[in-house]
């Protein structure tokens, strides 16, 4: 019988410490101890804050009079902008005042409407934030191959 690979023509990712200790323990009837697996720690905990360069970076634009017409609002203190008003913009686009934008990102390191997130300076949940692209990878990859099993 052919190894799933084999037949789906595809090589599996690089193993990491993490599932090659998952192996060993599965493969020699051992009970697994889940405490050395904290990648889903960041799961139960808040982000940590946005790195600072990125936020210093971040654009101030000035509200246009279309924008302040439409009554255009601040998602967190929900005032309207004042046409010529100075606004921080995200990267996801939205703009908020300096004000209410700077402390949220000094506690967390996304946007307060979409949660689009910026970069950090903590390298643990950098590393957690490519994991997890990673396996979300993984597990567009393997529903692809199920359904390209049954077409």
């Amino acid at each position: 019988m052919a190894s799933y690979f084999d037949e789906h023509d595809c090589e599996p990712g690089p193993p990491g410490p993490a599932l090659l200790q998952l192996a060993r323990t599965l493969f020699q009837g051992q009970e697994l101890d889940l405490s050395s697996l904290d990648a889903a720690d960041w799961d139960q905990r808040l982000p940590p804050p946005a790195a600072r360069r990125v936020v210093r970076d971040l654009p101030a634009v000035c509200v246009t009079p279309a924008q302040a017409e439409k009554g255009l609002k601040c998602p967190v203190c929900l005032l309207e902008f004042e046409e010529d008003e100075r606004a921080q913009k995200m990267p996801c686009e939205h703009l908020f005042h300096s004000a209410c934008l700077l402390p949220w990102l000094g506690k967390t390191n996304s946007c307060p409407l979409c949660r689009h997130e910026l970069p950090t300076d903590n390298p643990e949940y950098e590393e957690y934030k490519k994991d997890k692209v990673r396996r979300q990878q993984q597990e567009h990859r393997l529903q692809y191959l199920h359904g390209a099993m049954y077409t």
